[in-house]
């Protein structure tokens, strides 16, 4: 039944399912937010926390916008559907770009490199010394007493600065955690959890270059995209819940790995991370049931049935006056 303006209405629970699904889903970023907080250090864009940049940007990513992506046909109910593809793909670039970051910080800064010769004889050279004053004794040739001389007398000589910090130049976002890891001593694609992250970047990357061929270009026919989207609706759903399996994977990898026999003792952080867990679980699930129910599923619009019908009509030989 239509509102008088010509609008389907919304089925009346179908808001409140997806408002409780934004709800769990940035309590889930805020959990991640607070767990890498209160027993991770927190977050930086240099030394080894930036690695912490990864499991956040992946839950914002890969799971929170990916969901919020796939719910784009069951929100927006009425409006143009070339208008609803656009924001469904724009949800699933953001989602990615946003995974790479986490991928691309996922190392540690370098450290500086070594000081040149000119630098090298420039602090093996004395100080020079005032008119009118006395050579330096033994005593008093230690840092404390040269570093107030040069601060009270004449300056230091100047030296090129080079950074504290220097990051390496950008690569791409698996190549780092690749490069962190050989730095770390730690062994390549060993764990489930790094074989389902791969799986994970090559399934979206696919299911998106192939949905923007079928779906935002004009050169797939219709019934080529009819015959398609049972199969990409399909591969979406199990792509975002493989993304979730994979998160959970890497929640009690990393709490292995930190934890180790504690994590059996109800340490606290453990306790943390298995509420972010069921989260995860919460909303992946809330997310596949609001994609899941019939009555729920975008309405047709009228261009929609049109091409509909005429498609019927060129595939069955039936006319639109014989229905």
């Amino acid at each position: 039944m239509e509102s008088p303006a010509g609008r389907t209405p919304a089925p009346r629970a179908l808001p409140y399912y997806v408002a409780f699904s934004q709800l769990l889903g940035l309590t889930v970023v805020a959990v991640t937010g607070a767990w890498l907080g209160a027993y991770r250090g927190g977050i930086a864009w240099e030394s080894a926390l930036q690695f912490n940049v990864h499991p956040l940007c992946m839950i914002i990513g890969l799971v929170f916008l990916q969901g919020d992506a796939l719910l784009v046909y069951r929100v927006f109910r009425n409006e143009a559907k070339r208008t609803t593809k656009i924001l469904h793909g724009l949800l699933h670039v953001l989602a990615f770009v946003i995974a790479l970051v986490g991928e691309c910080l996922a190392r540690p800064a370098l450290p500086p490199p070594p000081p040149t010769r000119e630098a090298a004889a420039q602090l093996s050279s004395p100080l020079p010394l005032e008119a009118g004053t006395r050579p330096p004794r033994s005593w008093d040739q230690s840092p404390q007493v040269l570093a107030s001389r040069g601060s009270l007398g004449s300056p230091p000589p100047s030296l090129p600065v080079s950074p504290v910090l220097t990051r390496p130049p950008p690569r791409p976002g698996l190549v780092a955690v690749f490069d962190y890891h050989r730095k770390k001593g730690i062994a390549d694609l060993y764990s489930l959890h790094s074989w389902c992250g791969i799986l994970v970047f090559v399934l979206f990357l696919a299911q998106w270059l192939v949905g923007l061929g079928f779906f935002l270009f004009p050169g797939a026919s219709f019934s080529l995209r009819s015959r398609y989207r049972p199969q990409h609706v399909f591969f979406g759903a199990a792509i975002f819940l493989l993304s979730v399996g994979t998160a959970l994977l890497g929640l009690k990898e990393a709490l292995l790995f930190q934890l180790g026999t504690k994590y059996s003792a109800f340490e606290s952080e453990g306790i943390l991370a298995n509420v972010l867990g069921l989260l995860l679980v919460a909303f992946g699930a809330v997310v596949l049931y609001i994609l899941t129910r019939a009555d729920w599923k975008r309405p047709l619009q009228a261009e929609e049935q049109a091409l509909s019908m005429d498609f019927k009509t060129l595939t069955e030989g039936d006319s639109p006056s014989s229905q």
